[in-house]
């Protein structure tokens, strides 16, 4: 019977385990199947992770524990250590190129269609982003008997583009915590994607210092200055 996220959603823990797993595949194959220390690594890498987790052996080995249970991972044995793989494809029910998909919204959470395609380029390389959409939607309408969907589309958030896509393999997803949280780049402290207001004060200050500049270039070639301009609100 195909994995069921409605009835048996995976915990995060088991998602991270999982989706490391299918990522190291594509991007180090010659490092795979990984050890318990490699996959723990990988699970509490800084880069490419949303959120960042910092999970114990312990706790990845009952996640393995728990997904072998599940025929999601499968333990290599040998000859001086286990190593463990995954067998999401078949476990999920799912192509390669979705399975791609479903584990970069799993490890760096919801994103767009464009970001999605642009974050596979080590996983799958997709044709245009039109190809992405076309998997996710066939995810999105998965029917019943194999599972329903696995990914959904989530509201627009204020001042964004596109829509972002989640996955629902650990359930259904909190619209409001996401919508608290902010997208990603939004957060405090994040220089490369400044707020409004800091924006326009940068703004603000490029005009001026060119406003003191061409005054400085008239008075210097005797030509009259230029009326300097009022911000807008102070005429």
């Amino acid at each position: 019977m195909p994995f069921d996220c409605h009835t048996q959603p995976l915990s995060a823990t088991q998602a991270r385990v999982l989706a490391t797993l299918l990522e190291k595949s594509r991007t180090v194959p010659d490092s795979y199947p990984l050890t318990l220390n490699s996959l723990v690594t990988g699970c509490n890498q800084k880069t490419s992770r949303e959120p960042v987790m910092q999970l114990s052996d312990s706790e990845v080995l009952q996640a393995l524990d728990e997904l072998r249970q599940q025929a999601l991972v499968v333990e290599i044995g040998g000859a001086r250590v286990a190593r463990w793989e995954h067998n999401f494809e078949r476990g999920i029910g799912v192509p390669s190129q979705s399975a791609a998909l479903l584990g970069l919204l799993m490890l760096r959470g919801p994103q767009t269609a464009a970001e999605l395609r642009g974050n596979a380029e080590r996983w799958h390389r997709f044709a245009d982003i039109s190809s992405v959409e076309a998997f996710l939607a066939e995810l999105h309408e998965r029917s019943p008997d194999k599972g329903g969907p696995l990914v959904t589309l989530l509201p627009r958030a204020p001042g964004a583009r596109e829509p972002r896509w989640a996955q629902l393999l650990c359930g259904p997803v909190d619209w409001q915590a996401l919508a608290q949280a902010g997208t990603p780049g939004e957060a405090a402290g994040d220089l490369s994607s400044p707020t409004l207001p800091t924006r326009v004060q940068a703004l603000e200050a490029q005009v001026a210092a060119l406003q003191d500049c061409v005054q400085r270039l008239c008075a210097e070639l005797g030509l009259p200055a230029p009326q300097p301009m009022s911000p807008p609100g102070q005429e």
